[in-house]
C-alpha cells in the first residue's frame, strides 16, 4: 500500500475551505477544461482525485483489470425509460433498438444453475434481463445481490453455469 505524498495531502486538505470559484478555477487548471459541475464536494473530489493520480501515476495492471471488468457488468441504463418516450409522444429511437446483446450471455432461453450456500439455483436468460423466482432483473450482478446480500461482479458469480451448467430450453 503507497503512503501519500505529504505536500498532496497537505494540498488536499487545504482544498475542503476552498470557495466553488477557486475550486473550479483549479479544476480547469487540473483538467484543461471547465467543470460541467459547480458542485462543491464534486469539484473537491474530482480535484483531489487528480492530484493523487498525477502524484502516484497509472493504476497497476491488476487494477486496471478489475475496473474494466466492474465496468463492463455495471447496471447502468442503455435507454431512457418508457415513460419518458411516452411523454414525448415517441416511440424509443430506433437506435436503441438495435443494441445488440452482450456477447458474454447464453442465448434466450437458457437456464443458468448454481448452488449458493446448499440452495439451487435456476435462471432464466430473457431476450432482455433474466427471470429468478419469479422476479425480472436487468443484470445478472443484481439477482446476485438478491442471494448473497453482497456486490457482486454477476459474470463472475455465475461463472459455472455461464460456462459448464447452462441448459438450453
Amino acid at each position: 500500500r503507497r503512503v501519500m505524498n505529504a505536500a498532496i495531502e497537505k494540498e488536499i486538505e487545504s482544498l475542503r475551505k476552498v470557495k466553488t470559484k477557486a475550486l473550479k478555477a483549479r479544476y480547469r487548471e487540473l483538467f484543461g477544461e471547465e467543470s460541467p459541475s459547480s458542485n462543491q464536494m464534486h469539484l473537491f473530489r474530482r480535484i483531489a482525485w487528480r492530484l493523487q493520480a498525477e502524484a502516484e501515476g497509472p493504476l497497476s495492471e491488476r487494477a486496471s483489470r478489475r475496473a474494466l471488468e466492474l465496468a463492463r457488468d455495471a447496471d447502468l441504463r442503455v435507454r431512457a425509460p418508457r415513460a419518458f418516450w411516452d411523454a414525448l409522444g415517441a416511440s424509443s429511437p430506433a437506435t436503441t433498438e438495435s443494441l445488440s446483446r452482450d456477447p458474454r450471455l447464453p442465448p434466450p432461453g437458457t437456464m443458468l444453475k448454481r448452488t449458493h450456500r446448499g440452495r439451487p439455483l435456476a435462471i432464466e436468460v430473457l431476450e432482455r434481463g433474466f427471470r429468478y423466482d419469479g422476479k425480472m432483473y436487468g443484470s445478472l450482478s443484481a439477482i446476485a445481490y438478491q442471494v448473497t446480500g453482497t456486490r457482486w461482479n454477476g459474470f463472475l458469480f455465475f461463472a459455472d453455469g455461464l460456462n459448464t451448467g447452462a441448459d438450453h430450453a
